[in-house]
């Protein structure tokens, strides 16, 4: 696979749901688990630069040419120095400052990937130093500029990367680590290790419920960072890890609380689709989130909301009643039941007066008519005949 086809394969991952491999702040409703945020992409198809491996082969023979050849690859090789467009737009680049280990030892997608790392604002101030710092390549764990250049860096490598903040923290930037918004950042890159991912249906059940959580807070994160598409993608794996099957035993607590996990997620993730304006996708989000508890109010509520939005208001209304049936005091449901029951009432009285218009006036029509009706029959009467009724 070409440089630019693993590129773009990340990019894909990133917008729809990555596959949980075998081998590898405050809310309107909630009180931890979901949120309510404010409201708030693309690549060039250039291909990048190629990396060239690093090092050569030394022969036995130990001859003048010889040597100068293992002299010359003891220095490092010319693209070394230069800076890689990764996307093609010049807004993610990577320069190789020690090479690593050769092509054949870069991480793939799925496995778990340790760095060190130093995050650097554009003008050398340094904000972040993380030794050691573990995550799943392609997962969406770090910002999308870790997810694209590690896996293009050989074992070993130390790499800088500069990027646009569309590629790090964004428009809104970053309380922790603190980062303003819309900034540059130049990332000091180290690659130390990349193991398979543990296979989840041989984790045990306080495993599977830390990864499935650790997976649900990443996607909290994107979505307090607008990037909704992302937190979509950390919920489905969430919820792959919660829906795969386990051979190994689990009580039925650590059942509930992963199925707790589950609903946490569903609940999240229909919470992002609607930001994205994908209703069926969080409906059907929604439902699957009440056939595990049919009584979250959450669900309710975000499913009343998708109801409304796709113009069925009246299930929309009784949706919301369930709700509000359940918490009485949330003034969040009592707002959109009031607005929604107003809008159902001034959709219907503009329908009714739109067939009155269609049809005219039945009742002013059929009054003179039969003012007509009787004076004819009275003149007809006076010259003795009669009108037959028809």
């Amino acid at each position: 696979m070409t440089e630019k086809e693993e590129i773009m394969d990340t990019c894909d991952s990133h917008a729809s749901a990555a596959s949980v491999k075998k081998n590898g702040r405050t809310s309107l409703l909630d009180s931890g688990e979901d949120f309510e945020v404010l409201d708030e992409e693309d690549i060039d198809d250039d291909p990048p630069p190629p990396l060239e491996d690093a090092g050569g082969g030394k022969g036995k023979n130990t001859d003048e040419s010889e040597k100068k050849n293992a002299d010359s690859d003891s220095d490092p090789p010319g693209p070394v120095e230069e800076w890689m467009d990764v996307l093609g737009n010049d807004q993610l680049k990577k320069k190789v400052l020690e090479a690593g280990e050769g092509r054949d030892s870069r991480p793939q997608k799925g496995q778990n990937v340790k760095i060190n790392l130093k995050t650097y604002l554009k003008d050398g101030t340094l904000v972040e130093e993380q030794p050691d710092l573990s995550f799943t390549l392609g997962d969406g764990d770090v910002i999308q500029a870790l997810d694209l250049t590690v896996q293009l860096m050989e074992m070993g490598e130390k790499a800088l990367v500069q990027v646009d903040a569309k590629y790090a923290y964004g428009v809104r930037g970053s309380l922790e680590p603190e980062v303003p918004p819309n900034s540059e950042l130049s990332l000091e890159v180290e690659l130390l290790k990349a193991t398979d991912a543990p296979d989840v249906e041989l984790l045990t059940p306080p495993e599977k419920i830390a990864l499935a959580s650790h997976k649900r807070e990443m996607g909290n994160v994107h979505y307090q960072r607008g990037d909704y598409a992302f937190a979509v993608n950390s919920y489905s794996i969430a919820l792959q890890i919660t829906e795969s099957s386990s051979k190994v035993d689990i009580s039925p607590e650590e059942e509930n609380e992963l199925m707790g996990v589950r609903v946490k997620c569903l609940n999240n993730m229909a919470a992002s689709q609607l930001k994205l304006d994908h209703y069926d996708a969080a409906l059907k989000s929604c439902v699957s989130a009440l056939e595990h508890q049919p009584d979250n109010i959450k669900a309710l509520f975000r499913m009343g909301k998708v109801l409304a939005l796709q113009g069925e208001y009246t299930e929309a209304i009784q949706t919301l009643r369930k709700a509000l049936k359940l918490e009485p005091s949330n003034k969040t449901i009592h707002s959109e039941l009031s607005k929604l029951v107003k809008k159902n009432s001034e959709q219907r009285g503009a329908e009714q007066a739109m067939y009155k218009k269609m049809l005219g006036n039945p009742g002013g029509g059929s009054s003179s008519g039969s003012q007509k009706h009787r004076a004819k029959s009275t003149a007809s009467a006076g010259n003795g005949c009669s009108v037959p009724l028809r």
